[in-house]
């Protein structure tokens, strides 16, 4: 090989290694803007990690992490408030892993806090379409069928999630609601039942329970889940509320009257009482 022949090679391997180098720090430095970014989640520096995340999807946008980058990004930008954001960027992350389950429910659950319902029942759709089972996801459509009042689409979310998981509080408070809305008071008072031997400690219940008792005109049936809800919430203001329109249907005034009064004393503004109040006189 001649003398220009051996300088070409050797220019040309010296030019090959400076571009690998450059290759391997480029990536090098990729990781290490996404490792602080995921430390600075973990400190809750949520502005810094924004920061960063958008840094280094600048730096290599066609990266196969990229998904996860804008998935996270969607989730820090949710947290700092930024909800149109945070849609783009989960919207991105799905436009490279359109399947992904775990995206799809980030952005639903945004959909639905931003009251956009048509495009969270579109994703959960979705997710049930690649995971029949997935009890969030049935849950949330089920929630979003009440509202549309579908409610036997709704029962048969309901009734996937009881099959996977039969305690499911929210599943069973579900079904509870579409027996009240359909007429079945039987059915939903047997579904109370059961729920407060499960969970006896909890007053939600008995008020729930109450209100069941109050619409089939059971006052006195009603009036002792109040007490019994009093007992394990004290500072409820709400059941004084319950207990003393009760009273008036019954036609004590003066337990009406004081049931109001407590209610007061617990934060109610007695302006918002005084045509309850009047009613006592």
């Amino acid at each position: 090989m001649n003398q220009s022949g051996r300088i070409f090679s050797i220019f040309f391997l010296c030019s090959f290694y400076a571009a690998m180098c450059c290759t391997s720090l480029y990536a090098q430095s990729y990781n290490d803007v996404v490792e602080e970014a995921m430390d600075c989640v973990k400190k809750d520096s949520l502005v810094r990690a924004e920061s960063l995340f958008l840094k280094a999807l600048k730096m290599d946008p066609s990266n196969a992490r990229n998904a996860l980058l804008f998935s996270n990004l969607g989730t820090v930008q949710k947290r700092l408030g930024k909800t149109d954001e945070a849609i783009k960027s989960y919207t991105m992350a799905l436009n490279i892993i359109p399947y992904s389950t775990a995206m799809l429910l980030n952005r639903a659950a945004l959909y639905l806090e931003l009251n956009l319902a048509d495009k969270a029942y579109v994703d959960y759709c979705n997710v049930i379409d690649l995971l029949p089972d997935n009890v969030e996801a049935r849950l949330f459509r089920a929630y979003i069928y009440m509202q549309r009042r579908q409610y036997q689409e709704a029962r048969i979310d309901y009734n996937v999630v009881l099959g996977k998981e039969a305690d499911n509080v929210t599943a069973l408070l579900g079904m509870v609601m579409l027996d009240e809305k359909e007429g079945r008071y039987a059915s939903a008072r047997d579904r109370l039942n059961l729920l407060i031997q499960k969970n006896p400690g909890d007053f939600s219940l008995y008020k729930m329970r109450a209100n069941l008792e109050w619409s089939q005109r059971n006052l006195d049936t009603a009036l002792l889940d109040l007490e019994q809800a009093m007992k394990l919430n004290p500072r409820d203001a709400e059941i004084r509320l319950m207990k003393g329109d009760i009273y008036l249907e019954k036609k004590d005034k003066r337990k009406a009257e004081d049931a109001y009064e407590e209610a007061i004393v617990l934060g109610v503004s007695r302006a918002e009482l005084h045509d309850r109040l009047e009613k006592c006189r």
